[in-house]
């Protein structure tokens, strides 16, 4: 149950940050995303959906929710050094308006020196948003008992002031199953109807 209510928070927020920036809260905003806008989805094996299919990545269940187009670059076992030599092809390549970032999980589990893995997402982060690219930031749980969320993520965020969330998964270890990405679908769905017509309310 924990899994399936983290999975419902994670898609509500993500899709929050990108329809709606203005009704999320928080101090950090983002332009709204354009009707053609893309968002690409980069990390690793929690990105890529692996346990899930290919239709249940949270990626797919993000661009059915909110009909945007979400390009899922995730690559299972990719460490935070091979994702940031990654990034600057599949930036040119996909040209996306938003980022969502999720990396160093892999790090965690090689046990790779956790400054090195704060500092390739950190050089992400500026290589997208030199690029003017907008960017939320999924951090990545360090695999303990219990598993804790290393502070890293909220400083680069409150640094870069760009929104952040914990990932997709509350564990690293733990992924994706059917039934909580749904019942997150359906729960972002209904959020975002609320949102709309609280905006269009605001805006009239």
């Amino acid at each position: 149950m924990a899994i399936v209510s983290s999975r419902r928070s994670f898609l509500k927020s993500v899709a929050c940050f990108a329809l709606l920036p203005g009704a999320c809260g928080g101090s950090v905003k983002l332009d709204r995303l354009g009707a053609n806008d893309v968002i690409l989805a980069f990390g690793d094996s929690l990105t890529f959906g692996t346990g899930a299919g290919p239709t249940e990545s949270y990626p797919a269940v993000l661009e059915r929710n909110i009909g945007h187009k979400v390009v899922n670059a995730g690559v299972p076992g990719e460490a935070s050094a091979e994702g940031l030599a990654r990034l600057p092809e599949v930036l040119e390549e996909v040209r996306p308006k938003l980022l969502i970032l999720c990396h160093g999980g892999n790090d965690f589990l090689r046990r790779l020196d956790e400054s090195k893995a704060s500092d390739n997402v950190r050089a992400m982060i500026k290589l997208a948003r030199g690029k003017g690219i907008a960017v939320v930031l999924l951090a990545t749980p360090k695999p303990g008992l219990p598993p804790y969320m290393p502070k890293f993520y909220g400083e680069i965020a409150a640094g870069e002031r760009i929104p952040f969330r914990h990932g997709p998964s509350q564990c690293h270890g733990l992924r994706a199953n059917r039934r909580g990405v749904a019942e997150g679908a359906d729960e972002s769905r209904r959020d975002l109807a609320r949102l709309h017509s609280k905006s269009r309310h605001l805006s009239s």
